[in-house]
């Protein structure tokens, strides 16, 4: 769907680039997260890839053919939430879909997309008086309101109770099953792990990393099981490897004669993978 090739951008003033030669690939039908800390270049791209920004060096493909070959008609087939939802206070959400719904040939049935969002009955309201939820759902609704072939979405479930977001990912889920494709910013692991099918992490304004969630995971693991436990009336932990823990004696020994309280792999999590591959802590 997309193809980046040796991407470049520096702002107008700036001593440095925001992103050097950067390359990944999008293909269809797939959630693709592009992670990493603040300000080295995500919401750049991604403007640079719905045709916002310009002055680019490197190529954007868009299905085989050079963005900047497109015309309007490119804004008929992406679907963009941006991460700070941006609507008309003064007028109702129903107003405001109306409004941006004008901008665009062919729609999708919003009043479906309002009830799943939990909406519909606040749809007369004045978009003033919604919570910041409800102004992310609303968001949510128009970046699908003109049934895109591709969303853009920066931090979708950002500020949203565990229902809701749920709800959201569901959505995403449900589009992606359906044949569309997604760019994914996010500082927020759990989603990328739910959602996404690749990742590429961006540090200092280049790709440091991209694989599947699962292999990263793998790459950057500690083999290793660990169990806790009781001997003799002591609480006690101990790690054995992966690779032998089943004929290890003492793991036998304790599996087989003393209370077990929990077991799991000692499996890295992505915000571990994180840190690891940018070298910065995730934003609190």
């Amino acid at each position: 769907m997309f193809e980046v090739k040796d991407l470049s951008f520096r702002y107008p003033g700036n001593q440095k680039n925001t992103l050097q030669d950067i390359s990944f690939s999008i293909e269809e039908g797939e959630i693709f997260g592009l992670l990493g800390p603040s300000g080295v270049g995500k919401s750049t791209t991604q403007k640079i890839m719905t045709k916002l920004l310009e002055g680019y060096q490197g190529e954007v493909q868009y299905q085989g053919v050079n963005l900047r070959e497109y015309d309007r008609q490119f804004f008929q087939e992406i679907g963009v939430g941006f991460e700070m939802p941006v609507h008309f206070s003064k007028l109702t959400a129903q107003e405001n879909i109306e409004f941006f719904k004008k901008l665009y040939r062919e729609n999708a049935d919003t009043n479906a997309l309002l009830k799943e969002l939990g909406l519909f009955e606040d749809k007369d309201k004045k978009v003033a008086e919604f919570s910041k939820g409800m102004k992310v759902r609303l968001n949510f609704v128009r970046a699908l309101l003109n049934n895109p072939r591709i969303l853009f979405l920066d931090e979708p479930t950002m500020g949203l109770d565990p229902h809701n977001s749920r709800i959201i990912k569901g959505k995403i889920r449900e589009f992606k099953n359906n044949g569309g494709t997604v760019l994914l910013t996010t500082h927020l692991m759990n989603d990328v792990e739910e959602l996404c099918d690749r990742v590429a992490f961006i540090a200092d304004g280049e790709i440091v990393e991209t694989d599947n969630p699962r292999s990263l995971k793998l790459k950057y693991g500690n083999r290793q099981v660990e169990v806790e436990f009781k001997e003799n009336g002591k609480s006690k932990v101990e790690a054995f490897g992966l690779d032998n823990f089943g004929h290890d004696e003492r793991f036998l020994d304790i599996v087989q004669n003393w209370e077990v309280i929990t077991i799991h792999s000692k499996e890295t999590s992505l915000d571990d993978i994180f840190i690891q591959v940018t070298g910065v802590k995730i934003d609190e």
